[in-house]
């Protein structure tokens, strides 16, 4: 024991003379940089004191840790701008399907933080307490002001309700929200009129916020909820960013997206600052409750499920399927191109398991039912679960035609992974979970010639980060903070399919954030670094 003791007392020694005579904590040898600006690779040493950049070209000091980078590519770390992981991460902190993308900060937000507007401030605390993997911040939904005030049945609300809402996003602001956030496509959120989105925008706007928005209609009407949008940021007075931005109705592909990408770039030319994030995959993922029109759900969660038990509403509510969309309800089955183009991905009950990854048309035609009674069976067998399905909606061409925009940036919509190799905290079996941002670099750059190698890495680092106001992220310079990633682009692959959705990528070698490695030869090393993300609420 006491030799045990000598040799351990012996290495500490060590290790204290080594970290008193290095001039840095890492550096990074002789790797491609690649700063995050768009600019061409240089052949550099990166030098991180601090949890900071200090150095970058030929460094002389020695670091703790020497990196040998030779034949790698070294960036800034990746930003999810479309993140999932609020509820998540009060599970678990590691969120190692994101660190295993590369990805060093989180943007979530999209239906709001776990708690109310007054428990934000308690609830970053806790995420700083326990910690967790990347950084991480989030917008503040305007749907869970809506709801704190007058529950969720449909309605316009009087002035002082909506009086009483703007409360609640001015403590959200306050406590550091990015902003205010939409789900205009499902109930409850859909029964918020543009006014009085425009209404909360601008108390979003005294603290120069973002409205941030899954659109009313991805499909069919996309132009037009594109245009609901700008008209938001314009009377509220805030910068708009449009969630995984798409052109999903297959009877118009090819069509909607362009004109879509016309209406924001006019609205851009005039002075809107609006850009948008997508995830690079055909089909989204989602709740098989979309597939019930809107007015199913006006009277409240509970009554809508009663009314979906009922023989003779299903009746109405399959007539409504078959004829498509309609004021208030994007019908994502029309959007697809039938049932045929829907595949349920979590059923979320034993009964139904062995039909996960099969499409609502065969499994209608195996238990001799119509495909939405399937689907609408499989949603109630589920409860409290939230049954979810893939919808293979979007064409490659116009992911190509976004992806080229210079304002698009990159957003996973998913979770990190509270199990890893598990679905996420939505329980969505998608390979967006796993793959997303190698898939950018792999599939858009080196498979097929859509991208620069320098601009697929901006799109997911500096551009991110000035869009969100991180000042001191997204770019590989002195004075930043040390969010990089390392990986190897000869071996780079997304690996995650839609038959194995949690495949994790290869390729990705190392990840360090705020100046600590997280994945250390593609493993987690369980350190905890990451930040939580406050917007500054400056007063206009």
């Amino acid at each position: 024991m006491m030799a045990r003791g000598i040799l351990w007392a012996a290495v500490s020694m060590l290790l204290a003379a080594t970290a008193a005579a290095a001039d840095h904590d890492l550096v990074i040898r002789g790797g491609r940089v690649l700063d995050g600006a768009g600019n061409p690779w240089v052949r550099a040493d990166v030098a991180v004191k601090d949890g900071r950049v200090v150095q970058v070209g030929q460094v002389p000091g020695k670091g703790i840790r020497e990196i040998d980078a030779r034949g790698r590519y070294v960036a800034p770390g990746f930003i999810d701008m479309m993140d999932q992981s609020g509820a998540a991460l009060l599970k678990d902190g590691a969120a190692e399907n994101k660190l295993r993308m590369g990805v060093t900060t989180l943007i979530g937000g999209e239906g709001g933080p776990p708690v109310p507007a007054a428990g934000m401030p308690g609830y970053f605390s806790t995420l700083e307490t326990q910690g967790i993997s990347v950084n991480f911040g989030t917008y503040y939904s305007s749907t869970q002001a809506r709801v704190h005030v007058m529950g969720d049945a449909a309605g316009a609300p009087t002035a002082s309700q909506l009086q009483a809402m703007g409360e609640q996003v001015k403590l959200a602001m306050e406590a550091g929200a990015f902003g205010i956030s939409s789900a205009l496509i499902y109930a409850p959120s859909s029964f918020q009129s543009t006014a009085d989105m425009v209404s909360l925008a601008k108390v979003a706007a005294q603290c120069d916020g973002f409205y941030a928005t899954h659109m009313r209609d991805e499909s069919e009407g996309v132009v037009k909820a594109i245009e609901e949008a700008i008209e938001i940021g314009e009377k509220g007075g805030v910068k708009v960013e449009i969630f995984h931005l798409k052109a999903a109705f297959a009877p118009q592909w090819g069509k909607l997206m362009p004109q879509a990408l016309a209406t924001i770039n006019a609205a851009r030319a005039r002075g809107v600052d609006v850009a948008a994030d997508l995830y690079p995959y055909t089909a989204g993922g989602t709740g098989l409750e979309i597939i019930a029109p809107s007015w199913v759900w006006a009277d409240g969660v509970e009554k809508g499920i009663e009314r979906v038990r009922d023989p003779k509403v299903r009746e109405r509510m399959k007539r409504e399927v078959v004829a498509g969309s309609m004021p208030g309800w994007s019908n994502l089955v029309h959007a697809s191109g039938g049932f045929e183009n829907v595949r349920l991905a979590n059923g979320f009950s034993d009964k139904y398991r062995r039909f996960h990854g099969r499409t609502l048309a065969e499994i209608g035609a195996e238990l001799n039912l119509h495909p939405a009674d399937a689907a609408w069976d499989i949603a109630l067998e589920g409860l409290p679960n939230r049954a979810v399905a893939l919808y293979f909606m979007m064409s490659e061409l116009d992911v190509e035609l976004a992806l080229r925009q210079p304002w698009v940036s990159i957003g996973s919509d998913a979770a990190a992974a509270v199990n890893f190799g598990q679905p996420g905290a939505i329980g969505l079996p998608h390979p967006r979970a796993y793959g997303t941002f190698p898939r950018i670099i792999a599939e858009y750059v080196k498979r097929r010639p859509v991208l620069s190698l320098e601009e697929a890495v901006r799109k997911m680092t500096s551009w991110p980060a000035q869009r969100m106001g991180l000042e001191d992220r997204g770019l590989i310079r002195p004075g930043m903070r040390a969010d990089i990633v390392l990986f190897d682009l000869d071996t780079l692959d997304d690996v995650a399919s839609w038959d194995a959705p949690t495949a994790s990528p290869t390729g990705i070698e190392m990840v360090i954030v705020n100046g600590v490695v997280a994945l250390d030869g593609g493993t987690p090393t369980g350190a905890r670094a990451g930040a939580v993300l406050r917007h500054p609420c400056r007063q206009r």
